[in-house]
């Protein structure tokens, strides 16, 4: 069995994984949102006093699997440096402690692999990873060589989401805020533009349309208080929703709006990459994948070019150590142990193989 520990940004959880058949004989992950929630996003400094003081006790939680376990895994690139640090102080005490090696695992290389949780990886693939912190498409050779097609020159897809929901006063994290309230709302009620239309370059691009969110905002904010500037939003400065001066429906609108360009604008860069590539399997990630409009619309793409979509499980597309630990079984089997486990919260993805 190997040990997993991912502490990569908010969310403290460790997993163990048997390396012959994929089983998970223990998970659980402590999410950190309701107190972050309060300061309308993540604070680095919080989220290491609260992995610091959750990842101890969930590790001894699973202490009857101890006997068995083969290696130590965490999450040591990319990420929030003061988040990666308590999950590698953790593994390396860990792992000197019980005389096992160490193995390093690339967050986002997890996340590929929370598409293969019990069974073998598929390859070549394609993947799209759409997350808090990224938003790129993949390429992935027979051989495990990774390529990054394109990503965001910007904002990523679920930080566009966290943004919009913090002008329009909703809570964190903003993906479900947005998506919950944009059931409500008319997604034509405002013509957001859609980024990087007719360009060629396999890239992009949110800033731009964040902020036709905020003048929406602005608009209607002005137009009811035309005297009060300090009313305007802005995507640091929070709006509480009991306080807003936006009419509900508006609100809904917005959402629903922003939801629409922002998932068209996924498809739309998509539909340049499969113009070149032949993919027979393609696989969506990280927690924004979680989006349901998304999910239709990458149904209905897929079924265009006759490629076999992928979806992780809903409960392990956001951060977890499952996904860490399934990434750790196929570096396991390739004896690539870490000899000296050092932390890199910057790290790319290009030309990494993935096994």
């Amino acid at each position: 069995m190997i040990l997993a520990i991912e502490s990569s940004c908010d969310d403290s959880s460790v997993a163990i994984m048997k390396a012959s058949d994929f089983s998970l004989v223990y998970y659980e992950k402590i999410s950190q949102e309701k107190e972050h929630a309060k300061y309308g996003g993540v604070v680095p400094e919080l989220a290491a006093r609260l992995h610091t003081a959750a990842l101890p006790a969930v590790i001894l939680r699973a202490k009857e699997h101890f006997k068995a376990l083969k290696a130590i895994a965490v999450t040591n690139e990319p990420g929030l440096s003061v988040s990666l640090l308590p999950g590698i102080v953790a593994a390396k005490a860990l792992a000197a402690a019980l005389n096992l090696p160490l193995i390093s695992v690339n967050h986002l290389v997890g996340h590929i692999y929370s598409l293969f949780l019990s069974e073998q990886i598929k390859l070549p693939l394609g993947v799209l990873l759409v997350s808090g912190g990224h938003t790129m498409i993949l390429d992935i050779s027979e051989t495990g060589v990774i390529s990054v097609l394109g990503a965001t020159s910007d904002d990523s897809f679920g930080e566009s989401f966290d943004k919009s929901a913090k002008m329009l006063g909703l809570g964190y994290p903003g993906g479900p805020q947005i998506q919950n309230l944009a059931l409500k709302g008319d997604d034509r009620a405002y013509d957001f533009s859609l980024p990087l239309k007719g360009t060629k370059r396999l890239e992009y691009s949110f800033s731009g349309l964040k902020n036709q969110v905020r003048l929406a905002c602005l608009e209607l904010e002005n137009s009811r208080i035309p005297s009060d500037k300090s009313r305007i939003p802005s995507e640091n400065s929070r709006i509480p929703s009991e306080n807003s001066r936006i009419p509900s429906q508006q609100k809904a609108n917005i959402a629903a709006s922003f939801e629409r360009v922002a998932c068209l604008h996924i498809i739309d860069r998509l539909k340049l990459a499969f113009s070149s590539q032949k993919w027979a399997h393609f696989g969506v990630v990280g927690g924004a994948s979680a989006n349901l409009r998304l999910r239709g619309m990458l149904e209905n793409l897929c079924a265009s070019y006759d490629c076999e979509l992928l979806f992780a499980p809903l409960e392990y597309c956001s951060d977890n150590a499952a996904m860490i630990a399934r990434a750790a079984v196929a570096k396991y089997h390739n004896k690539d142990f870490c000899e000296n486990l050092e932390m890199h919260p910057r790290s790319s993805l290009e030309n990494l193989k993935i096994i």
